[in-house]
């Protein structure tokens, strides 16, 4: 891409500037968006490289204004950036390079009809990049079909054993739902336990197994879909900066996402299938560092985890039925003899998710659970004054106001007219009484007649 430092240098010419973006980078969630982002404003620094994010669950008019203001790189998600772009107030006609990062993500989220729509906007002569950790056929035919002549580069260690990395250890146990919690609190609890991961395959288990974190002394954060967006930013940016040492997420987190010091990744439920697992397992031993993955599999999904491993060639085809107090826990996560489920409070130094400020986004998501929206509804109804005015009631009968101290005597009774009597004509300003019916009763003449 062109900026002003290459005119500057000689390197381009002053024409060959332009507002408009001259790379694209389609990312499949918000997360991976913002960490694409931050990385690619460092690597930009020297060159003043304006980046921009465009994803949903923010204000559009930041995003609109960054736009007008000219950018050189965008990185977002398909939904919002087709918005943007269908409203004109994203132009992409002087993209050069396109780069889909996550690309089998995006696919298994069914944004392929997305991504289609935004490439066919796109010129014809540009450098289109695709980046998976997996490529299943359907990433070979979006490249077939997108891409001129591509070349396929494949970037992997010799001492990997086949699919997995060779420096992530590896432990797979069988455990039973109701000890998987205490079972977590004293794998975390191991000998040289950094960072650590725990993926849930539904948002309702990630929310409960925090909560359960938090309440045995853990400082835990949760990121899944039932967030919003600005508590999900949250949860990362205290994971990120250590104030949070324990992250319970969704597979939402489980693409891309690069956190130094990432020691444990524990599978808390089984994976979908063998891609979601690598992923999982790829948050640690990162950058040639060593990590211990942890996958705890119940009686129920042992089909499931067999079908895994005979996909990855692993060793694990049967694995032994481990409890919280079995020895060989112990032993091989190298967990300290009479370590109980509770974090004792000497080791309780983490500052924890609440020491981590909730950023005010500005869009609808903002106001949803968790995003910082219900605390501030909870404080404009402390600061609203109560209504000190009692409600006033005006006691009537039959048309005609009655005292609240006035005999129910008094007031029940109501003159009769007769049904000649004329009604007599209400004085200036006296309520009017309403006239009564008289009811009249039938009399048979039959028995009369007879006698």
């Amino acid at each position: 891409m062109t900026v002003p430092a290459d005119v500057e240098a000689g390197r381009a010419r002053p024409e060959e500037l332009t507002e408009a973006p001259q790379a694209l980078v389609v990312v499949p969630t918000r997360e991976l968006c913002q960490q694409v982002t931050n990385d690619l404003l460092t690597a930009g620094k020297v060159r003043n490289v304006r980046v921009l994010s465009i994803y949903g669950g923010r204000a559009y008019e930041p995003q609109v204004e960054a736009l007008a203001r000219g950018v050189d790189v965008v990185v977002g998600t398909p939904g919002r950036l087709l918005d943007l772009a269908g409203q004109r107030k994203l132009r992409l006609s002087q993209i050069r390079t396109l780069v889909l990062d996550e690309a089998d993500e995006m696919l298994d989220l069914g944004f392929l009809p997305d991504v289609e729509k935004i490439m066919e906007q796109l010129p014809a002569k540009r450098q289109t990049m695709l980046f998976s950790a997996t490529m299943p056929g359907q990433v070979i035919g979006l490249a077939r079909r997108y891409m001129s002549q591509p070349t396929h580069i494949r970037a992997t260690d010799p001492d990997d054993a086949g699919a997995t990395v060779a420096n992530i250890t590896q432990h797979v146990f069988r455990a039973h739902s109701m000890d998987k919690p205490e079972m977590v609190a004293r794998i975390l609890q191991a000998n040289g336990r950094g960072l650590a991961m725990v993926f849930c395959r539904t948002k309702r288990t990630a929310a409960d197994v925090a909560d359960q974190l938090s309440r045995r002394g853990f400082a835990s954060g949760a990121v899944h879909g039932d967030l919003g967006q600005g508590a999900r930013e949250q949860a990362l940016r205290a994971f990120r900066n250590g104030k949070v040492d324990v992250l319970v997420c969704t597979d939402v987190a489980a693409r891309g996402i690069d956190v130094e010091g990432v020691t444990h990744v524990i599978n808390y439920q089984t994976p979908e299938d063998e891609k979601t697992y690598l992923h999982r397992i790829g948050r640690t031993g990162r950058a040639g560092n060593t990590g211990t993955a942890v996958t705890l599999v119940d009686w129920d999904d042992i089909p499931r985890w067999q079908l895994i491993n005979k996909a990855l060639n692993l060793d694990f085809h049967d694995p032994a039925e481990t409890y919280s107090t079995s020895p060989h826990l112990f032993e091989v996560l190298g967990i300290p003899e009479g370590t109980k489920g509770i974090l004792p409070r000497a080791e309780r130094t983490r500052a924890g998710l609440a020491a981590e400020e909730v950023e005010d986004l500005g869009g609808r998501e903002s106001k949803r659970s968790g995003g910082g929206g219900r605390a501030k509804a909870g404080a404009e109804e402390a600061e609203r004054p109560r209504r000190t005015r009692s409600r006033q009631r005006r006691r009537t009968r039959g048309g005609v106001a009655v005292a609240a101290d006035a005999p129910a005597a008094a007031t029940a009774a109501v003159p009769e007219q007769s049904a000649a009597e004329p009604e007599a004509a209400p004085a200036d300003g006296a309520p009017r009484t309403p006239r009564r019916r008289r009811r009249r009763r039938r009399t048979t003449t039959s028995g009369a007649a007879d006698s």
